[in-house]
């Protein structure tokens, strides 16, 4: 999962726009932007953090500093060290694939901030959150809370690609004030594109797909006929 092969199974599969959510970093999406320049791709930098109630919130944002301001924040509140031998090693890149470093952190762990705080810290960094494969059990809030707090501000609800937006949308009708989309949550090359989802959008910017997520403006996400 080097940032050209992503950007180049990502182009091959037709996909316009892509994001890079490692688990509790951001260290890696500068480098996948940059290999992105050179092809018809847009990259946007995410993160998908692990709440104390071990539950995963994907950030999604607009720029490299804003995901890194929120990486500050979550580091803090990342306890433990990255072993090797057991969780593998944890590379950082750069755009030409290369070996930049290693990330030392415990990134598989959960962090000490609730879902809330989560919520608080990617929207004060103008940032989008969407609670991860809400159909999966293990890390998905309905596995983990049965339910969703409808006190949270969340942006949208990720469906993994076990299930259609269309089928997730009747399953799950009574959450049908958030948008659903899906998404391959790749963790290796021969996953991307496995599921995605369409936008209605007048160009592929964050701003727009703020838009989409809000059905503001024409603007919307598309789901199946």
């Amino acid at each position: 999962m080097t940032p050209q092969r992503i950007v180049h199974e990502s182009v091959e599969r037709g996909l316009d726009l892509i994001a890079i959510c490692d688990h509790n970093s951001a260290e890696n999406t500068a480098a996948a932007m940059e290999a992105a320049k050179a092809v018809d791709l847009a990259v946007f930098p995410g993160m998908e953090i692990t709440s104390r109630e071990e539950i995963h919130i994907l950030g999604l944002f607009s720029r490299t500093a804003d995901a890194l301001k929120v990486q500050e924040q979550v580091y803090e509140h990342l306890a433990g060290e990255n072993e090797p031998s057991t969780f593998g090693m944890q590379v950082v890149v750069r755009a030409d694939d290369t070996v930049a470093g290693f990330n030392e952190h415990l990134l598989i762990g959960a962090t000490d901030l609730s879902l809330e705080q989560i919520l608080k810290i990617i929207h004060g960094q103008h940032g989008l959150a969407v609670a991860a494969h809400i159909d999966r059990e293990g890390f998905g809030i309905l596995g983990q809370l049965g339910f969703i707090p409808p006190e949270l501000e969340l942006d949208a609800l990720e469906i993994s690609a076990n299930m259609s937006l269309n089928e997730a949308r009747t399953v799950y009708r009574e959450y049908g004030e958030y948008p659903f989309i899906t998404s391959s949550d790749a963790h290796t090359p021969e996953a991307i594109g496995s599921a995605s989802t369409a936008y209605q959008m007048a160009d592929i910017s964050f701003a727009e797909l703020a838009m989409a997520f809000g059905s503001k403006d024409g603007r919307c996400v598309c789901y199946d006929a």
